[in-house]
C-alpha cells in the first residue's frame, strides 16, 4: 500500500496516511478541519507485508550459496570442463 503525503494549505500540519491505491484523496485536514488538505508530490514510498518474496529471498544477506556449494558431477559431454570436478 503506497503511503501519500499531506499538508494543510491553511494551518501548515503535515501528516503521511497509508493509503489503498484507489482510496479518495483527503481533502479535510485533521487538525483544522478546514477543505485544504492537499496531496504532496513526494518519492514513492511503499510498505512490504507477508510472507512473500521479500521475507523468503535475501534472507543469506547476499551471500550465494550456489558459488560455495556446486551440485555434484552428473557425468555431463563435457565433464573436463565441469566447474564440479
Amino acid at each position: 500500500m503506497p503511503i501519500y503525503a499531506y499538508r494543510c494549505d491553511s494551518c501548515g500540519f503535515e501528516k503521511d496516511h497509508l493509503q489503498k491505491l484507489n482510496a479518495p484523496v483527503l481533502t479535510t485536514c485533521p487538525e483544522c478541519g478546514k477543505d485544504a488538505y492537499q496531496k504532496q508530490i513526494t518519492a514513492a514510498g511503499f510498505q512490504l507485508k507477508g510472507n512473500g518474496w521479500y521475507a523468503t529471498d535475501f534472507k543469506n544477506n547476499g551471500s550465494s550459496t550456489k558459488a560455495s556449494n556446486p551440485p555434484p558431477c552428473q557425468g555431463c559431454a563435457g565433464a573436463d570442463a565441469c566447474a564440479a570436478s
